[in-house]
């Protein structure tokens, strides 16, 4: 039997240890990149690398007798079924290992199903529909790969059940928008559409057309993703101060990317040019409204590479009539493709069909991206971009399933309840939960408290916590206080101090939050909240239920907790469930109560999401 290389002995102690490739460069004292290249057989590593890990692998007892080398016996080759077109540099990849056999979407005389019959990956960009009827023809398929962005046309869920990964390529089109983003500040800066207009209409109306430098001006980011930090690369080569908001990136990125960080309402009143790279949610959905276009410089100038319902379409032509808003540039839409728009009349209004992405260089990038990405799957156990997490056995999926999606709402109701500017996040599985494989806990936890964050899903959560400089501490206890066989509890620190929230599980599916910020309170993490922190005093509870009743806001659930403890005036807290979302005219009507301290909406999955 060939002798196990040091790559393959590093991945197998990976596998082992549930480490991240990172998380093993820090024990080793190496960068993260040399743990790619060493299990891709490429590259020596140091002696003292390989005595570090020989102490480790000692001291963890990993034993790799009964595993094989896979440098001669590979077996039969491995088929790759490439449904859709894709570039001879795609192609170039695979063709340079000789143990993998592609078909290309010509090859296919019996059709897909029969291709994949005995094919270990499939590789797709948009057209193809992947669903479980289509995995279900294909039982040694171990990894579908989606050459760009959205995975709309893969079923994940079914993918995740049958034990194969989905992986699709993020940032790999950053550059390219990040480029159309710049390209439509200078545009509307210098009045371009206007000028090539009115050449081709054979005028010269040089003095009409007198535009502004950027030099100088301050661009404002909302989204400090791998966009966001693209443009903001690209920015400082034009002498703009850049100011960014992202609560889900720390500080020193921030600073170390030349970028100020402050809070959207900052960001809104500060910027001369204001460029959208955010995800949609529902703190981010409309967040261009008539309410924040008003807090912004007359004048200002706004770009939307990103998503369309960011923007609300009647308030931005309101401020591009009055003049609040100089220019706006959109190349994404509410609906799309835009038809029988206003934005068609409007001269200061650029306007491109949702081509931020599409040049030559980025459909290129993402077909090698993804080929690079299967091929190194099927060698070597690689897993980038994953989108799912399969490496639980059925009846462990099963099992976990209701904690995972717990894991995602607790997650998503701290990070809309609790402190933002995330620092570092504290995981404490408690109870059985602790003797479970947790990785998909753990990535569902930090996903939902990022979920405003670019792109960033189950899989990748912990890599894309780290790329933001949040670090992620994880326990596991045999007990919680209370009676819940089941606990977790998330603790972020951010630089305004810290939060902390519990939940479990009852009756086998429903997730329930348990404490929040030391509360004791029992309530459903579902559907539409409103968290309230009050002082502990009489008539706190009243007012806010007529409030409510005042703008017709049903409640469904009213659960109450106070400070076991302490200083005194005792704090309160109040979760009530409704059955639609809070509006700001609400909020605001609640603000008039004395002892209320604050009032934050949840927007949460209802249950069976």
């Amino acid at each position: 039997m060939p002798e196990l290389t040091f790559g393959e002995k590093l991945l197998i102690a990976r596998k082992q240890l549930d480490l991240y490739q990172y998380q093993m460069a820090d024990r080793l004292g190496v960068h993260a990149n040399s743990i790619t290249k060493y299990e891709r057989g490429e590259g020596k590593p140091h002696a003292a690398v390989v005595r570090m890990f020989d102490l480790l692998c000692e001291q963890q007892n990993i034993r790799f007798d009964e595993y094989q080398s896979t440098q001669k016996f590979k077996g039969d080759a491995m088929k790759i079924v490439l449904a859709e077109k894709v570039s001879p540099a795609t192609l170039a990849v695979f063709a340079a290992e000789p143990e993998l056999n592609v078909l290309t979407h010509d090859q296919l005389p019996d059709g897909l199903a029969a291709a994949l019959a005995d094919a270990d990956a499939l590789v797709v960009r948009s057209a193809v529909q992947v669903d479980d009827a289509l995995m279900e023809k294909a039982p040694k398929l171990r990894v579908i790969g989606r050459a760009g962005v959205g995975v709309d046309n893969i079923d994940a869920e079914a993918a995740t059940r049958r034990g194969i990964v989905v992986m699709n390529t993020p940032g790999a089109n950053a550059v390219a928008v990040a480029e159309l983003a710049i390209g439509l500040m200078i545009a509307l800066a210098r009045k371009v559409p206007a000028a090539n207009a009115s050449m081709h209409a054979g005028k010269w109306e040089k003095k009409n057309l007198q535009g502004a430098e950027l030099r100088g001006k301050t661009l404002g980011i909302l989204g400090l993703g791998r966009v966001g930090l693209e443009v903001a690369k690209r920015a400082r080569g034009f002498g703009l101060e850049i100011l960014g908001s992202d609560p889900f990136v720390s500080a020193a990125v921030a600073r170390e990317a030349g970028i100020k960080l402050v809070t959207p309402d900052e960001l809104f009143a500060g910027s001369d040019y204001l460029t959208l790279h955010v995800g949609l949610t529902p703190q981010t959905n409309g967040i261009i409204n008539a309410k924040t276009l008003a807090t912004m410089k007359k004048g200002v100038r706004i770009v939307n590479c990103a998503r369309g319902e960011l923007v609300v379409d009647a308030d931005i032509i309101d401020a591009l009539n009055s003049g609040q808003v100089a220019g706006a540039a959109l190349d994404v839409f509410t609906v799309e493709p835009l038809k029988d728009s206003p934005y068609f009349a409007m001269d200061n209004v650029i306007l491109s069909p949702h081509i931020a992405g599409s040049t030559a260089e980025a459909q290129e990038a993402v077909g090698v991206q993804i080929a690079q990405q299967v091929r190194d799957y099927l060698k070597f156990g690689v897993v980038q971009n994953a989108v799912n997490l399969p490496s639980l056995s059925h009846e462990e999926y099963k099992q976990l399933a209701p904690f995972i999606d717990m894991a995602g709402r607790l997650g998503a109701f701290l990070a809309q309840a609790g402190k933002s500017g995330i620092e570092a996040i504290d995981i404490v599985y408690s109870g059985t939960l602790a003797e479970a494989k947790t990785d998909l806990v753990r990535n569902a936890a930090i996903a939902g408290l990022l979920q405003g964050s670019e792109n960033v899903n189950r899989i990748n959560a912990a890599a894309v916590a780290q790329e933001r400089g949040i670090r992620i501490h994880e326990e596991k206890t045999g007990t919680h206080r209370g009676g819940a066989a089941s606990v977790l509890t998330l603790e972020l620190h951010t630089a305004n101090g810290g939060s902390r929230a519990s939940a479990t599980v009852i009756h086998g599916e429903q997730p329930r939050l348990l404490e929040f910020d030391s509360i004791d309170i029992e309530t459903p993490l579902e559907g539409n909240l409103l968290v309230c922190r009050n002082l502990d005093v009489p008539g706190v509870i009243g007012r806010i239920g007529t409030i409510l009743g005042e703008h017709g806001v049903n409640i469904a659930n009213f659960t109450l907790g106070r400070e076991r403890a302490g200083a005194k005036p005792v704090k309160a807290l109040a979760v009530v469930q409704v059955d639609a979302p809070v509006s700001d005219t609400v909020l605001t009507a609640l603000a008039t109560i004395e002892a209320l301290i604050e009032a934050r909406p949840v927007q949460l999955p209802e249950p069976g999401f």
